[in-house]
């Protein structure tokens, strides 16, 4: 299933300036995928308010991935060959990307990564970039705020078998040891599950401080549930794929009290994040603005910045522009892309406190 749309200003006569993306919009991923394809929309209602870009408007094209697996390729080919996307954002969970980025590689059009967190995506080739930050960060953080803030020395790992999920975990175990913490369980589950008891019973009789579910909200909100049935009152912690309204709704008092890493926080009282949670709440009846959300318009804005630095579209040079982008002032955060091609900024942690989600903690890396 395909969208596209363009809403132009003072360029209406000119050859849109095509962006694609492709994300899960219908699904048990569907939360990350409308979220993003929201923030997406937004920037480009405002570059195309303000005359577009190089006199051109911009055309939002997406792709609905179903969240299954072998759609992400099926989709991107689409956008590549009849579309002619001259960019593509995209995708949330680090599979999604890893089977998208090496046709957009061998294409030559850049693909930028909303919340891929895998080390492995920017690896794939030159035109492939990364707006997040990725797992040996993130799980540092992880951590370090376990270690810190709630003074566990004792962790239990719920990791499942997908590329975010191990990349997660191999990088919090490995921060928490040199921290001198100890990792005293370690259970794994298939993406998709729902019954999570056997592995936290195992969890239980090892008595960690704390419990690490690496994976989504979905499964997240379920292993919250399933631990406190059990008794296992620890706090519970995970990153970037718990965050989703899902996670409340599903997981209700069961998740009060958990703790999560990821890009933004609708609470940071900065002025460009507030300004930007006026306009989307303004945009979308009401809507508080997810990081996945915040990635997606701050991904389109650098984009839009990007061309504009080299007044083209060409694959070649929009890439080396984005390389090239320092200090870049985005919504979550000021943004460098780095050698490999990654964004380097902060992080920040979020707990869930009577049913909404709240600042904690902002990281630097």
């Amino acid at each position: 299933m395909s969208f596209a749309f363009a809403q132009s200003g003072h360029a209406a006569d000119a050859d849109p300036i095509k962006i694609g993306h492709f994300g899960s919009l219908t699904g048990k991923e569907a939360a990350f995928g409308t979220a993003t394809r929201k923030g997406i929309i937004l920037a480009i209602e405002e570059l195309n308010a303000g005359g577009g870009v190089l006199g051109r408007p911009v055309e939002y094209v997406g792709e609905d991935i179903q969240s299954k697996a072998g759609e992400s390729a099926t989709s991107v080919k689409k956008l590549l060959s009849r579309d002619k996307v001259v960019a593509i954002l995209g995708g949330n969970p680090s599979s999604n990307s890893l089977e998208a980025a090496p046709l957009c590689q061998n294409a030559k059009i850049p693909m930028m990564a909303i919340s891929s967190t895998n080390p492995r995506v920017t690896e794939i080739g030159s035109y492939i970039f990364r707006i997040c930050f990725i797992d040996p960060f993130q799980g540092a953080v992880l951590a370090k705020f376990a270690h810190d803030h709630l003074s566990a020395k004792r962790i239990a790992l719920l990791t499942p078998v997908t590329p975010y999920g191990i990349g997660l975990s191999n990088a919090l175990r490995k921060r928490f040891t040199e921290l001198g913490g100890e990792i005293v369980a370690e259970q794994k589950y298939a993406e998709g599950d729902k019954d999570f008891k056997a592995q936290l019973t195992s969890i239980r009789t090892q008595q960690p401080d704390v419990i690490a579910a690496t994976g989504y909200y979905t499964e997240a909100a379920l292993i919250c549930l399933q631990a406190r049935e059990l008794g296992l009152n620890v706090p519970v912690i995970g990153g970037d794929g718990w965050e989703a309204p899902q996670l409340v709704e599903l997981g209700g008092k069961a998740v009060e009290g958990t703790y999560y890493s990821t890009g933004f926080s609708a609470s940071n009282v900065a002025p460009e994040v507030q300004g930007f949670v006026k306009r989307y709440r303004a945009r979308w009846n009401g809507e508080v603005p997810e990081a996945v959300a915040a990635l997606g318009y701050d991904a389109m804005m650098l984009y839009a910045d990007a061309m504009r630095r080299i007044g083209t579209t060409d694959g070649s040079k929009l890439r080396a522009a984005i390389a090239a982008t320092k200090d870049f002032p985005g919504v979550t955060g000021r943004i460098t892309i780095d050698e490999q091609r990654n964004s380097s900024k902060r992080a920040v942690i979020l707990t869930v406190k009577n049913g909404k989600t709240e600042f904690v903690a902002a990281v630097a890396p």
